[in-house]
């Protein structure tokens, strides 16, 4: 049963407000070389997870009236997936300037325009009931509420929407998740650091992720704040999770 409301908690911090400036803070002091520790780091498996959730959400991009947003985009990995695999208008957004600049650098390679903007997903300017579908990938356990950021998120979909949440998970494997988190607490920090030039931020990530709920917990979440048809796909023996839930 849910007690609380909860967001990220960067060590040392309690306030919501203080947590959404550092995690910003953070990524803009790492997202020059974000893509290449992403994809060292994840051993080139996170193409593959974006890449399976892409897939899971054609029928909506199949329609070239859908209204797409992946919030948080970050370097516009999942967007540009998004936008590439179908013909729905997509665009993108995060609170964070310099992921946004490195989106944009992206995005401008593309023959598809992919419209992007500031802002936080916690407070969005995108009006009531307006979207189609509406993802966000790997940056959900970074946001300051997770209940207001779910209720936001369930605010611009329209009826019958789709919100999707890429994020990494537990693994249910008691064996697996130990070794994961051996990975995570020894060698990710290590590693991340010296190539972001940041070991605070390789250090937070982790334990953003041991501190997230568990998959089942989070599909909990989805249901009390109004989804409907609420369900979700493990992938790598659960290192990741995928998401789905419906504005009734």
């Amino acid at each position: 049963m849910l007690t609380r409301t909860s967001g990220t908690t960067p060590a040392g911090i309690q306030d919501p407000e203080q947590a959404a400036r550092w995690v910003r803070g953070m990524f803009g002091r790492i997202a020059p070389r974000y893509d290449l520790l992403n994809n060292l780091l994840s051993l080139n498996i996170d193409r593959h997870w974006r890449a399976a959730a892409v897939r899971r959400l054609e029928t909506v991009l199949a329609s070239p009236d859908a209204h797409v947003l992946d919030v948080a985009c970050g370097t516009g990995e999942l967007m540009l997936a998004l936008a590439a695999r179908g013909r729905a208008q997509v665009f993108g957004s995060d609170f964070c300037h310099p992921m946004l600049v490195a989106a944009r650098d992206k995005a401008a390679a593309r023959v598809k325009r992919t419209p992007l903007f500031e802002a936080d997903a916690l407070k969005l300017p995108v009006a009531d009931a307006s979207l189609d579908l509406a993802t966000i990938a790997f940056g959900f356990r970074n946001l300051a509420d997770y209940e207001q950021g779910l209720r936001e998120l369930r605010r611009i979909l329209k009826p019958g929407g789709v919100l999707a949440i890429l994020e990494f998970s537990t693994p249910p494997n008691a064996l697996l998740a130990s070794v994961y988190g051996f990975y995570s607490r020894a060698i990710l920090p290590t590693v991340g650091g010296w190539i972001s030039g940041s070991r605070d931020a390789y250090s937070y990530l982790p334990e953003s992720v041991r501190k997230f709920p568990s998959a089942n917990e989070l599909a909990e979440r989805m249901r009390a704040a109004g989804f409907t048809n609420v369900r979700f796909h493990r992938m790598t023996a659960g290192i990741v999770a995928l998401h789905l839930g419906e504005r009734p």
